[in-house]
């Protein structure tokens, strides 16, 4: 028994958790009142690797949907295509910067540092180079920041496609379980949220002294903890909304085995430290925030879920007790009722219910990513998903 349970405690909390922060999270954030970003001088930086397809597309996009008090520096970075020259065309100002020893979206960020340096903006708005943020959504983030001085993060999701194929529909579901319901959650219960990377406005005094990642490939995710332990917690922005487009299938794998792999890696260093510290100075929100950094993706919680069940399963043919067995599974239902629900409220405009119902196969998708995370670890190279 003593065997089970050291075996399955763990993931019942988590589990649990999970289930916790996607009902909290079903209920849209209560707003602010709408607030101008007026006087506020801001510039929205565009980090950017050999992103000559779409490159030109955002910069005109996003200076069409900027007021004038914000300007647009893109960071062409170590580029070997015309990223730098048909940003220029566009409009925008570009850094040009090649370094093949330090590659990687924090030191892209790092350099556009620098260079405003001499003539600080009030905010900054990190914006990937395929994503699309309106106006309203960059006057929403920009008033936040300058009202706030803490980073303020838009919902980040992918835009529908009921067209695309089963695997691309069902990652695009569990991307906005992760970045809208349990973003809420989080906001809700721990008075924070994680920064995803993209549409995050930081005020000028936190990106000047922000540790922006260099070489981490989930430098947005280290970003984000390490303001957090400075007293300088992200909050989420509901009135606030970034969308950029769904991979296809091969390049959906590419992104999520740099997310999950750097995501674990991550939850690995910190969260142990991270929930005994909170337990230590008996810190509820941070224990919150703790345990959220515990949640593994989707897709690899349920995995874990499964190959726990199995072996406890082989304990109780050993003539151990089933009870800790029932306990998983009853979290287990509660978990996929949760998720459902998020469905319901949610996600029937990423993913039909037909395509919900081959989650199972989405699973099996990615499990051969999984096994080779654990040989080889994750991913070094700043690497992006196929446009």
């Amino acid at each position: 028994m003593l065997l089970s349970v050291v075996i399955l405690a763990p993931l019942v909390i988590v589990t649990a958790f999970f289930s916790l922060e996607v009902l909290v999270g079903l209920r849209p954030l209560r707003s602010p009142a709408r607030a101008e970003a007026r006087d506020v001088s801001a510039v929205i930086v565009i980090p950017a690797h050999d992103e000559e397809a779409v490159i030109e597309a955002t910069a005109r996009a996003a200076l069409a949907e900027a007021s004038g008090e914000t300007g647009l520096l893109v960071v062409a970075d170590n580029c070997t295509d015309r990223t730098a020259d048909l940003a220029r065309s566009a409009g925008a100002r570009v850094l040009v910067r090649d370094d093949p020893l330090h590659r990687g979206k924090g030191f892209a960020l790092a350099a556009a540092r620098e260079q405003l340096r001499s003539d600080p903006p009030d905010v900054v708005i990190v914006l990937d180079a395929d994503c699309r943020l309106d106006s309203q959504s960059l006057r929403a983030l920009v008033a936040c920041a300058r009202r706030t001085g803490r980073p303020c993060q838009a919902i980040n999701l992918l835009a529908p496609d009921l067209k695309a194929g089963p695997l691309v529909q069902i990652s695009s579901v569990a991307f906005m379980v992760k970045n809208l319901i349990r973003q809420r959650a989080l906001q809700r219960i721990a008075d924070r949220a994680h920064l995803t990377g993209t549409a995050m406005a930081l005020p000028w005094p936190v990106f000047e002294t922000a540790n922006l990642g260099g070489a981490n490939i989930v430098e947005d995710l280290a970003l984000g903890l390490e303001l957090a332990d400075r007293a300088a917690p992200a909050m989420l922005v509901e009135g606030a909304t970034v969308w950029s487009p769904a991979a296809s299938a091969s390049g959906t794998l590419t992104q999520r085995r740099r997310w999950e792999g750097g995501f674990v890696s991550t939850m690995l260093k910190t969260a142990p430290a991270a929930l005994a510290r909170s337990v230590r100075r008996g810190d509820r929100r941070g224990l919150c925030a703790a345990l959220d950094l515990c949640i593994p993706p989707l897709a690899l919680l349920f995995v874990l879920n499964a190959a726990a069940l199995l072996l406890a399963g082989l304990g109780v043919l050993a003539g151990g007790a089933a009870w800790p067995i029932f306990m998983q599974i009853a979290v287990g239902i509660v978990a996929a009722i949760a998720v459902v629900l998020a469905w319901v409220r949610e996600g029937r405009r990423f993913a039909s219910a037909a395509t919900l119902l081959r989650l199972p196969f989405y699973v099996l998708w990615k499990l051969p990513m999984y096994v080779g995370l654990a040989r080889r670890g994750a991913p070094k190279d700043w690497l992006r998903s196929g446009r």
